[in-house]
């Protein structure tokens, strides 16, 4: 029986940018509180990973 399944949380830098991945149709695209939105990607790693570049860019 597979384990209990985890919300993914959303990325909280320290500048107070709060990240987080949003689905349209079959992409995936990063989303901030700030209203920046990173590109379209078939991939959500590769959105988690803008997500995570933009709550880190200073």
């Amino acid at each position: 029986m597979p384990g209990p399944r985890h919300p993914a949380v959303p990325a909280q830098a320290p500048t107070g940018h709060i990240t987080s991945t949003a689905e349209r149709g079959s992409f995936c695209l990063a989303v901030c509180s700030c209203g920046w939105t990173g590109p379209a990607r078939r991939s959500r790693d590769l959105a988690r990973k803008d997500a995570t570049r933009h709550g880190t860019e200073g």
